[in-house]
């Protein structure tokens, strides 16, 4: 099962997370707030987010300075950052943005539906990239089992303790067992039970007596 995506949302100003809180909120996506860089950082060591929705005005550590925190970290450097701001949307502005790490940079008053829209997007491509880590490891699940599997079946290869009488192989913990439940427990062979030419062969002898 895909695990819900969590989104975080930086703001200083306790009104505006709430909004966002409300224009977010849906099923299967968690909203976790931060009221300043500093926490957002915390947070983002903590959990593994889909999607940052950072202020750039805050006090002590702006939204620029905060990304680039995030950007300079191997656990948290590939996570998308959306700057939304009230400042000024001149080019240098957005060109500052953009060289901090954010993949978008959106001015308020938000646009709900564009908002909303862009959202979805990152969302999706966590669920997928969720599918996509579970998958790698089953596969690694997988292998490492082949490779035991393939272990076993080569200590078939080597010395093999018989009895001459009998004919059951002594295991690894010492103990005596037929040879189809020696093979069954050290490989994925299944026996069928039948006679072999010569040994129906001898029983007929038998039986002609």
């Amino acid at each position: 099962m895909v695990e819900s995506i969590k989104i975080l949302v930086v703001d200083d100003r306790p009104e505006n997370l709430l909004a966002m809180e409300a224009l977010l909120e849906q099923p299967g996506i968690g909203i976790i707030t931060a009221a300043s860089g500093q926490e957002a950082l915390r947070l983002m060591l903590e959990h593994d987010f889909a999607l940052v929705l950072l202020d750039v005005q805050m006090p002590e550590m702006d939204g620029f300075e905060t990304a680039a925190f995030m950007r300079g970290s191997e656990r948290t450097r590939r996570v998308p950052i959306i700057f939304v701001t009230a400042i000024s949307t001149e080019q240098r502005h957005v060109f500052k943005g953009y060289e901090a790490g954010a993949v978008d940079y959106l001015t308020k008053p938000i646009e709900s539906e564009i908002l909303q829209s862009k959202v979805k997007v990152f969302c999706e491509l966590h669920r997928q990239d969720q599918v996509i880590r579970r998958q790698l490891l089953e596969i690694e699940e997988k292998n490492r089992l082949l490779e035991k599997q393939l272990g076993e079946i080569k200590t078939l290869r080597g010395f093999i303790p018989i009895c001459s009488a009998c004919k059951k192989i002594r295991n690894d913990q010492g103990y005596w067992e037929a040879i189809e439940v020696y093979i069954r427990n050290h490989s994925e062979a299944e026996f069928s039970h039948g006679l072999c030419p010569e040994c129906i062969e001898t029983l007929y002898k038998k039986y002609d007596k």
